[in-house]
């Protein structure tokens, strides 16, 4: 396959930014996204150029960290993370244009590479449980509903990509912090946090300068993870009843 790829190149964040066009030949269709870039890299350096910055980790699709707008999509044509993505969905001869995510709260670090710390800041504020520590307990010691244990698991399995910040057309990172706040909010673990957790990471999220949902569902759709539309619905829930419980004391 040889494709033209108009990427986005920016030095640093105080930097202005503009698309560059490089043209990239024999890639297979069996080839990762992110080993297509690889091949322009190993090309640019050969020329001499500096090579575009992306960020990647796992390349498994569990890290999240592969955070690219590819032709406008989040991750992509596929509903799957960028590092999942094969060459296979795109055709000889196609002009791909790559950019990084585009919100506010997620500032340009260097070309494709952004600054996610405002999703580690959100966890910080209330993602946690207060468990004692030592040996582990039995595992059928805290009876857990079926039906919970489900909700739990759907909602754990965001992996913090940020997909659902860069496809919102406000920048809104609601399903993100609704996935935190439900999957430890649905079990007996996470009951002692229940109201200060919604609470701390709402607050939090609003202090980042992400923007607010207007339930589009364009956040749902580009999750790779699945991560329902719903699970802003049940956060808003827990916020409201921790709002009120907060103003009867």
């Amino acid at each position: 396959m040889k494709l033209t790829l108009r990427v986005w190149r920016q030095k640093n964040a105080g930097a202005e930014g503009a698309m560059s066009t490089y043209e990239v030949d024999d890639i297979s269709p069996d080839m990762s996204f992110l080993e297509m870039l690889d091949v322009l890299n190993e090309q640019l350096i050969l020329s001499g150029e500096e090579p575009v910055a992306f960020d990647h980790d796992c390349r498994e699709g569990i890290c999240g960290a592969c955070s690219l707008v590819i032709n406008g999509d989040a991750h992509g044509p596929e509903r799957t993370t960028t590092c999942q993505l094969h060459m296979r969905s795109f055709r000889d001869g196609d002009t791909i244009d790559i950019e990084p995510w585009r919100a506010s709260a997620f500032p340009v670090i260097k070309d494709l590479v952004v600054d996610r710390s405002a999703f580690d800041r959100i966890i910080q504020a209330g993602g946690y449980i207060t468990a004692p520590t030592g040996a582990a307990p039995e595992a059928h010691a805290t009876p857990v509903p079926k039906a919970d244990a489900d909700f739990a698991f759907e909602h754990a399995e965001c992996i913090g990509c940020g997909a659902c910040v860069a496809a919102c057309p406000n920048g809104a990172a609601m399903l993100f912090t609704s996935a935190k706040v439900n999957h430890l909010n649905v079990l007996p673990q996470g009951a002692p946090e229940r109201e200060t957790r919604v609470l701390d990471m709402v607050t939090q999220m609003d202090a980042e300068g992400f923007g607010g949902c207007t339930l589009t569902g364009e956040c749902a759709t580009a999750c790779p993870k699945g991560i329902p539309l719903v699970s802003i619905t049940s956060m808003n829930k827990e916020w409201l009843r921790a709002t009120r419980k907060a103003g009867k004391r």
